[in-house]
């Protein structure tokens, strides 16, 4: 049963990413990103991964994609600044070889593909009985390995808060 809503899963997410990919107005793709987004949440608790489950929905569906829709439908064209050229979700770029892009995405793939097959999974050797919650494990390492570095990040999350509003106050001011 498992293997069906996990196969289900990897349907639901590969066809919202494809719609993503293939549609021609810029607001699906943005809806279409939402459904993609959700389904990697559910891959990721299917994965026995809950904490990045819930990041998932709060930081991209919760945040980052309600920011790219309200930009998508607040921001609108006149009618007289569209020409016979505007095509929706249209790049013409200058490059049209397909070559290179199948050569970067090939050297990915084996990259990652020998990364897979060559890595030691230790946590997939010991028994269920010594599971316990990511969120669980988690916390406890950034309270006590990982102290210092999650406080640093924190400070340097602030000071780059506290320039960006300094920028954006005294641009405002001249």
């Amino acid at each position: 049963m498992v293997q069906i809503v996990f196969y289900l899963f990897v349907l639901f997410t590969l066809g919202s990413a494809l719609t993503v990919l293939l549609t021609k107005n810029v607001l699906y793709a943005a809806f279409f990103l939402l459904l993609t987004l959700l389904g990697v949440a559910g891959l990721f608790v299917l994965a026995g991964a809950d904490f990045l489950a819930v990041s998932q929905i709060m930081i991209y569906v919760g945040g980052v994609l309600v920011l790219i829709i309200f930009g998508v439908m607040l921001t609108h064209k006149n009618q007289s600044q569209q020409t016979e050229y505007t095509q929706p979700n249209y790049i013409l770029t200058q490059h049209r070889s397909w070559l290179w892009a199948l050569l970067v995405a090939g050297g990915i793939f084996s990259v990652l593909y020998t990364a897979l097959v060559r890595g030691d999974y230790v946590l997939l050797q010991q028994g269920a009985s010594t599971y316990r919650p990511t969120v669980d494990t988690i916390g406890r390492q950034l309270m006590t390995e990982y102290l210092v570095p999650f406080e640093i990040a924190g400070v340097l999350l602030l000071v780059a808060l506290i320039g960006a509003t300094t920028i954006a106050s005294s641009s405002r001011n001249k």
